[in-house]
């Protein structure tokens, strides 16, 4: 079966990994894409659950036989990237597949699959708002909390370049906003 791709893409802080958990746990039907990457592995992570991680000098290898839908080098010698098997691992086990990435990354899984991908695009209700939850996570330094944010006036931008937005005001509206029309696109009700 060749399924559909729903993409969730934000800037930081806006919820788009809270709502994929939520639709990941209400329908069976939607598998979690996960990603590759040449960081390092972090305590607490496991390969193939959390991230695929290889070596640069890998991940360098399988953009050049074309493994990848898309990927990005986030800062020098730090990749990120969607392995092409992995759509297939989910298509072949008749899942629905559902990205959690970066714009950038969205933008280009939705050109390549045009029609059998649906881009949502999670805003946040205001930059500030959105300032507040980054503040409130207590990992960010003034430095890193800046460029968060120059960064998501940026990723704003492309939002209209998505097929749908859903305005993270509350989390439980957004959750069944988001669920709604995944069920819509996939013709699931």
């Amino acid at each position: 079966m060749q399924g559909k791709l729903i993409i969730f893409s934000a800037p930081s802080g806006a919820g788009k990994t809270s709502i994929v958990r939520a639709l990941l746990e209400k329908h069976h039907w939607l598998e979690f894409s996960v990603s590759a990457t040449s960081r390092p592995m972090r305590q607490g992570e496991t390969h193939g659950v959390d991230y695929y991680f290889m070596s640069p000098e890998e991940f360098k290898k399988r953009i050049e036989i074309n493994d990848f839908l898309e990927w990005e080098e986030v800062y020098p010698g730090s990749f990120y990237g969607t392995l092409r098997s992995e759509v297939s691992r989910i298509w072949g086990k008749g899942n629905h597949v559902v990205f959690d990435v970066d714009v950038a990354g969205g933008l280009k899984i939705k050109q390549q699959f045009k029609g059998d991908a649906l881009a949502v695009f999670v805003m946040p209700p205001s930059v500030d708002v959105l300032e507040n939850r980054l503040r409130n996570r207590k990992t960010e330094t003034e430095e890193t909390l800046a460029k968060r944010l120059s960064k998501t006036r940026f990723e704003i931008s492309f939002s209209n370049q998505f097929d749908r937005i859903i305005v993270n005001d509350q989390l439980p509206q957004a959750i069944e906003e988001a669920s709604e029309l995944i069920k819509d696109f996939v013709h699931i009700r």
